[in-house]
């Protein structure tokens, strides 16, 4: 019980904590949302259109545009409006169709589209695709003129003519053949990549930074004076480890809870993302516990928590997923916790794997575990007794 008491006590004073509102709880959200809004892969590109009073072929142009596969239309009212929202990156493309667009064709006169898009790659592929629409309705003009130029009637006539016979002629078949395999399934939800991640990075960067507690305690000779009550080493070195346990835990759940209602990210089974989460806080409370017998100072703490909380987070795919690493770094990365973390969670999430799938690397998690916890009690009973 008094290994418990010791160990509300530290989660309570990281609660009570305000500057850990933001750090431990709001932040790693903002994150979660930041990274999916940038780099999730679900999410249709963004097209915009101008076209006013634009007449029938203008409109056809548009629902052209509009049937390509994963790319959301946008409409404008003006240029000004769509060259503003494509500088900010808030479209990847668009084009202005201008007023009058239709009866300028059916007089016979040559009308230009303008195409605005930023100078990327994405930019340039999607220009291809509006050449396309574009150069498509094109030769149903051409064979209307021809039509009306050879005195068969108008070019309303011709239009309707070149429909009726594009029905009969046999389309171009176009067959995609994808080689390999992908790397991350077309299922995957536009925030989960990033929510496993961020989970990892903020419980081990939050478990080392708040080693300040217990250097605190140490400091202000705390854990000495529990010697004046019945109270053995023993049960203080647990309830300090349960303690920065309990932080970890408090908000890998929160992290964990709130992406799931707020994002709606797939965790994959609830039993073995648990899991991972229980032996992940593990790792992360035996290096923050570990760290705190170590050093002497808060601002040591601080600084070291920060360089090897990032780095660490870094080498092990929390930052750039393990599977944009050449082999040589895969292999290095594994040395971190981190790496065998997301391996478990990709398991689940991309592989619809079980809590039985991820024992592997659950067992290398708690190894991890283990280590750290024993060197830190260790170090620290050295430290509180000496």
């Amino acid at each position: 019980m008094k290994a418990l008491a010791v160990a509300a006590v530290n989660v309570r004073r990281m609660l009570r904590d305000r500057s850990n509102v933001f750090f431990v709880f709001v932040f790693p959200m903002l994150l979660i949302l930041v990274l999916g809004v940038s780099f999730g892969g679900t999410s249709d590109l963004r097209f915009g259109v101008v076209a006013s009073q634009v007449g029938p072929l203008g409109e056809q142009l548009v629902g052209t545009l509009r049937d390509i596969p994963d790319v959301a239309i946008e409409r404008f009212q003006t240029e000004e409006a769509l060259r503003t929202s494509v500088e900010r990156g808030q479209l990847e493309a668009g084009i202005v169709i201008p007023a009058g667009y239709d009866a300028s064709l059916r007089d016979g006169q040559d009308v230009e589209v303008r195409y605005v898009a930023r100078r990327n790659e994405l930019g340039l592929q999607l220009s291809e695709t509006v050449r396309a629409a574009v150069a498509d309705q094109g030769q149903r003009l051409r064979a209307a003129r021809f039509f009306a130029s050879e005195g068969e009637g108008s070019v309303e006539e011709g239009l309707s003519r070149a429909d009726a016979i594009r029905s009969f002629l046999a389309p171009v078949e176009v067959v995609t053949t994808t080689t390999g395999k992908a790397l991350f399934p077309a299922a995957l939800g536009q925030f989960d990549i990033g929510a496993s991640s961020q989970l990892l990075l903020f419980i081990f960067l939050t478990s080392l930074t708040s080693a300040t507690a217990l250097i605190e305690t140490r400091r202000l000779g705390l854990s000495r004076r529990m010697f004046a009550t019945p109270t053995s080493s023993g049960t203080i070195v647990v309830g300090e480890a349960l303690g920065r346990f309990g932080v970890a835990m408090v908000q890998g759940l929160f992290i964990m809870l709130g992406s799931l209602l707020i994002f709606g990210v797939d965790w994959g089974q609830p039993l073995g993302a648990a899991a991972l989460l229980v032996a992940f806080a593990l790792v992360g409370a035996g290096a923050g516990m570990l760290m705190g017998s170590v050093l002497r100072t808060e601002q040591q703490s601080i600084g070291l928590g920060i360089f090897v909380g990032l780095g660490a987070a870094a080498l092990g795919g929390c930052m750039v997923p393990l599977e944009f690493f050449t082999p040589t770094m895969q292999t290095v990365a594994h040395i971190t916790p981190h790496a065998w973390a997301i391996d478990g969670y990709a398991e689940l999430v991309r592989r619809d794997g079980t809590l039985v799938d991820v024992l592997p690397y659950l067992a290398i998690l708690l190894a991890y575990a283990a280590v750290l916890f024993g060197l830190a009690a260790t170090r620290l009973r050295r430290a509180i007794t000496g």
